[in-house]
């Protein structure tokens, strides 16, 4: 097993044991900010920010943990973000990846699937219904980001995306 996810598991496993973290909207942006990539609610490689403010893992869906209204408060100020890329980088699941780890992205883009990189959102129509949206990988990398991308070498975007980097296609 690689070192960082190691860690990472070390530090999330440890933070669960010891009760969970209290966050506010606030906190859950840093939080994403120190992990630099954070699944929504799901379980996975990367800290799910609901457990975490949960406090452990949730059974069923969050909406119904009494903890439901913070981890909702929470998700609505990481979507709201421009630091933060709403995507469904692992598993197909609602991911949070903050803004510094956007070039690595930009980077090895082409390890990925199309649908992992897009920017998803959803959208309430007047009747009260949801709609999904997304936008395609690169329409929602802002110039900045492409330019420092550009001046990644592929090393570097390998160490900062190692935790859930796919496999290096074969040539």
């Amino acid at each position: 097993m690689p070192v960082v996810p190691f860690v990472v598991s070390f530090i999330y496993e440890t933070v669960q044991k010891l009760g969970g973290v209290q966050l506010n909207s606030k906190e859950a942006l840093a939080f994403i900010k120190r992990h630099g990539v954070v699944l929504q609610s799901a379980r996975g490689p990367v800290p799910s920010l609901a457990e975490a403010i949960a406090g452990g893992p949730i059974r069923g869906s969050w909406w119904g943990h009494p903890k439901g209204r913070s981890i909702y408060s929470a998700t609505q100020a990481v979507c709201e973000s421009p630091d933060i890329l709403v995507c469904k980088l692992i598993d197909g699941k609602i991911t949070y990846v903050h803004r510094r780890l956007w070039p690595a992205l930009a980077k090895l883009a082409s390890r990925f699937q199309p649908e992992q990189l897009a920017q998803v959102w959803d959208e309430h129509t007047k009747s009260g219904a949801h709609v999904s949206r997304n936008k395609p990988f690169p329409m929602w990398v802002p110039g900045e980001i492409l330019r420092e991308a550009e001046a990644l070498s592929v090393s570097e975007a390998e160490k900062a995306l190692a935790p859930f980097l796919p496999a290096r296609p074969k040539p």
